[in-house]
């Protein structure tokens, strides 16, 4: 290691079944390792974030208790393609070794390096804009499932192996109440707004908002394109010092002459002196989108976003479950209590739910329109759409929940996807990792149609880029039918499923609004 880390851990100790590799970085608090699954099961590798829990003052001890405790909330509760995942969290019990006993490990997606170590190497990397359209996508979906982030930067944005984008290290995110959230009483200066500089710390910490994110955006947007600051100075400290100049008015921003007119208006318009004057999350990602050029992302009807939740309390479960799926973003529409002789709560899908990107007046069943929706959502590749995953289903059970062909193959399929089983057993885990257990039928639309999401997700970048004929979507629900290597082959569709591609093409016509066609 060239640097001390906050807590050493030693290349081959062993959490659970993860094997320690080499160290990826620390922070003030807490240290990241690469690891290494043992036996069966999937990912293989992970990234292990130890936050030494168990040492330290009891002041310590507290803050650092209340830092890990929301970023493992936020993990459990938010499922979201542009954020980092968690598979697990884990607490060390190894009294042989005081300095990691009771640590908590959090077991993380794996990520091939940061935003800052590209800016290291590149200060004005190429792929700058594009980066910037997916660091701005994360941070719609965290306002949208509302929550705030609390500390953008470089090193909290992860970069994957197909290049894109993920937003890490919750640590200092926390969940609107109304306008506002609490976090601690520290962030990055350089990317902290001036009416935070020196505001005022309370009992529950400091009071952000949203526009502290769109500010830090607007830093880290002017970096990446420029490869400079907006504000003057040659440290940290001075910088901070312009930004409080500038928000007093006695100091003007200093863009820099190298960014293009349509990044100079999106970068000034986040670091306006006010925050009421800031630019909002969504108009900010669509102007973001098509200054990069990568088009529309999707996302959910504003009609259906979360409404924002006063404040916290303890409640009854039914109630519970209504906040559980609000903090997802994926919007309310009525629920209906059913207890009756099994209990429990119901919840009512509007029969126009993501009516932006599904029909809603060709037989699609309102009682599947959320499921289908929302795992679309889960998905950052821009093919899996609602539409697609509809076409997909009416295609192979004409939304049979029921279905059973045992005959075939080995397993037979089942359920409203047609899955087979064992294949099914990788996908229908939100985590990446394998069920225990072979699923057994009957195979319940929950289980099915989130994992075709997940499953097609996996299976779009495996597609050739170049080389095959054929609508993108359509080869997709081609290789679910039959696998991508089969389609890559045969650089197209297999004359075999011929047949059941041109359905699919039908239905996906059919099931696409007038305005994403």
């Amino acid at each position: 290691m060239t640097e001390p880390y906050a807590v050493p851990v030693p290349k081959g100790y062993r959490v659970g079944v993860w094997e320690v590799r080499e160290p990826i970085a620390t922070g003030a608090f807490g240290s990241v390792y690469e690891a290494r699954r043992g036996g069966e099961g999937s990912p293989r590798t992970a990234a292990l974030k130890f936050l030494p829990t168990g040492t330290g003052t009891p002041r310590q001890l507290t803050h650092l208790r209340e830092l890990i405790e929301r970023e493992v909330e936020l993990h459990r509760r938010l499922k979201q393609p542009r954020l980092i995942r968690m598979y697990d969290t884990v607490v060390v019990d190894d009294p042989a070794h005081p300095e990691l006993d009771g640590a908590t490990v959090l077991v993380l997606e794996k990520a091939e390096g940061s935003l800052a170590k590209l800016l290291a190497a590149d200060p004005r990397p190429d792929a700058g804009p594009a980066l910037l359209a997916q660091i701005c996508e994360g941070l719609a979906q965290l306002h949208h499932s509302g929550w705030v982030h609390g500390d953008l930067k470089p090193a909290n944005v992860l970069l994957m192996a197909d290049g894109s984008a993920r937003l890490a290290d919750f640590n200092m995110a926390a969940e609107l109440e109304g306008t506002h959230a609490y976090t601690p009483a520290f962030s990055t200066p350089d990317y902290t707004p001036p009416e935070l500089l020196w505001s005022e710390i309370g009992e529950r910490g400091r009071r952000i908002r949203p526009s502290a994110d769109v500010w830090a955006f607007g830093v880290l947007a002017h970096l990446l394109l420029s490869g400079s600051f907006p504000l003057p100075g040659a440290t940290s400290t001075a910088r901070r010092d312009a930004a409080a100049a500038y928000a007093r008015g006695t100091d003007e921003l200093r863009l820099s002459p190298e960014l293009p007119d349509v990044w100079r208006e999106i970068v000034r318009d986040c670091l306006t002196r006010t925050h009421a004057d800031r630019v909002g999350t969504q108009d900010l990602l669509r102007r973001v989108e098509a200054a990069a050029g990568t088009g529309r992302s999707p996302r959910l009807p504003r009609a259906l976003l979360p409404r924002r939740r006063s404040r916290r309390t303890a409640i009854a479960a039914t109630v519970a479950a209504v906040v559980a799926v609000s903090a997802l973003g994926y919007g309310i529409s009525s629920w209906v209590d059913t207890r009756g002789e099994g209990g429990g709560t119901e919840k009512v899908t509007p029969a126009n739910y993501g009516a932006a990107e599904l029909r809603t007046d060709k037989g699609i069943p309102v009682a599947y329109r959320r499921l289908i929706v929302d795992s679309a959502h889960n998905c950052v590749q821009r093919e899996v759409t609602p539409a697609l995953i509809a076409a997909l289903l009416k295609s192979e059970s004409n939304f049979d929940p029921d279905l059973s062909d045992p005959s075939v193959g080995k397993e037979g399929e089942y359920g409203i996807a047609r899955w087979t089983p064992s294949l099914l057993r990788w996908w229908i885990r939100a985590d990446g990792v394998p069920a225990k257990e072979t699923p057994k039928p009957p195979i319940t639309p929950a289980d099915s149609i989130p994992a075709v999401s997940r499953y097609l997700c996996y299976m779009e970048p495996r597609l050739l880029e170049q080389g095959l004929s054929g609508d993108r979507q359509v080869l997709l629900a081609a290789a679910y039918r039959t696998s991508t290597k089969v389609v890559n082959n045969a650089g197209g569709v297999p004359p075999k499923y011929r047949d059941y591609a041109a359905r699919v093409a039908h239905y996906l016509k059919e099931y696409t609004p007038p305005e994403k066609k």
